[in-house]
């Protein structure tokens, strides 16, 4: 059964599990399906958080894309404090001499160009993180609800043996009242029925447990949240992927992405450096008004660094680390993922094969052996320690296939995300 129509089917389970009755008294919420964990996960502060960063990013893109501001300058000056200023208008009779001018800087080898590329890298880059974000809540969701499924089921299980142990016990004091049986043996499977009883309980906290965590996951508050868990993902192995598959899968990575975007922005980094070493130029005009000279001065100016005896090695030095970093960093999260991609395959094979023996085998086993040695001491041809030890066989064997089958859900989502580009944008 592919994944996606395993989510397809809960969301739909989950969509029919509740109606209100006129006059009802109010009902605990229905179960999530688990498209609706995936889509309350995909938009969760954590992925808030990134959106965010890449709005900030975006935004960066627009600050980096324009030219030097122009500036306007207003001045006076040649005001003669010992003689006085002269008679007349302040503005256009007094000694004074007023100016107004421009000055505007002109960015040589391609600075602009390239501090757009870097911060448009840098854009990608957080884009990239965005997503490997919502991947990596995805995943933390998509395990959530599986623990909490298992622990529901974990629940109805042991609630089914405390009630088998109690229509034991039930029996059993009918046989001591008929004198069947010793009170000794009453007594062991009264013991018995309380280890049922602490079970019960304990399985119950550990879904309370598990509710509250995914709550915390999917932006949600309380302990009473439930998961459909009609419907399980069918025994599967993972797929054969030859090396091109295998390379398509993992460059296909948020986090890969990320990080070759990073090398470009550290690129653009780099060559907006090795730019800088073309000293920029500004330019400026000014007019100026000064009664008793002249009414119409105009003055030229052109203002450049002289770059002697430094051009920006370390800077220089300092981009050319960085630009080696993010490689590196790139290097290092491809490796990674492909290892990611290895496991993911290992966990869902053992996982397929460790599954189809306990629910083909160990736990139909378990439970003939069980009805076998009920029989068997109803007829008074078994002791009571094998009847108790036929009930912890099955009891152990229960746990035991539905934490397999719980491994195998966690897998089947793991494998999902990395193989399957639907199944993320299902939600």
């Amino acid at each position: 059964m592919k994944f996606s129509a395993f989510v397809l089917a809960t969301a739909l389970a989950a969509a029919g599990a509740h109606a209100d009755t006129p006059g009802a008294p109010p009902l605990p919420p229905p179960p999530l399906g688990l498209a609706d964990v995936l889509r309350l996960a995909g938009s969760n502060f954590d992925v808030a958080v990134a959106r965010s960063g890449l709005d900030a990013a975006r935004a960066d893109i627009l600050a980096a894309d324009h030219a030097p501001l122009p500036q306007l300058t207003l001045k006076s000056s040649q005001m003669d404090l010992q003689h006085g200023l002269g008679p007349g208008n302040l503005f256009a009779d007094k000694r004074i001499d007023k100016s107004v001018g421009v000055d505007w800087t002109w960015e040589r080898g391609d600075k602009r160009a390239l501090r757009t590329a870097a911060a448009r890298a840098a854009a990608e880059a957080a884009a990239g993180d965005m997503a490997d974000v919502r991947r990596q809540q995805l995943g933390l969701a998509l395990g959530a609800s599986v623990d909490l499924a298992a622990a529901q089921q974990r629940v109805e299980e042991v609630a089914a043996l405390k009630r088998g142990a109690d229509e034991l016990i039930a029996a059993m004091r009918a046989r001591h009242r008929a004198g069947d049986i010793s009170a000794q043996d009453l007594a062991r499977a009264e013991i018995e029925a309380s280890r049922a009883g602490i079970d019960l309980a304990s399985a119950g906290a550990d879904r309370r447990r598990a509710s509250l965590a995914l709550a915390r996951l999917i932006g949600r508050g309380g302990d009473d949240i439930a998961i459909d868990a009609s419907a399980w993902p069918a025994p599967t192995d993972a797929p054969p992927l030859d090396d091109a598959q295998r390379a398509v899968l993992v460059a296909r990575r948020a986090d890969v992405q990320a990080a070759e975007a990073r090398i470009q922005a550290a690129q653009a980094v780099l060559d907006g450096t090795l730019a800088a070493r073309k000293s920029d130029v500004t330019w400026g005009v000014s007019v100026d008004h000064y009664p008793g000279t002249s009414n119409r001065l105009v003055e030229l100016r052109l203002q450049m660094p002289l770059q002697i005896g430094y051009a920006q090695q370390g800077e220089t030095g300092r981009a050319r680390a960085q630009l080696q970093q993010a490689r590196d960093l790139a290097d290092r999260t491809r490796l990674m993922a492909e290892a990611d991609l290895n496991q993911a395959a290992l966990d869902l094979q053992a996982s397929a094969r460790t599954l189809a023996v306990h629910e083909t085998e160990l736990l139909p086993k378990a439970r003939q052996v069980l009805a076998q040695a009920e029989l068997a001491y109803r007829k008074g041809a078994m002791s009571l320690t094998d009847l108790v030890d036929a009930r912890r066989s099955l009891r152990t064997a229960v746990l035991d296939a539905l934490a397999a089958r719980a491994d195998h859900a966690r897998a089947t989502g793991a494998w999902a995300l990395l193989t399957d580009p639907e199944f993320a944008k299902q939600p």
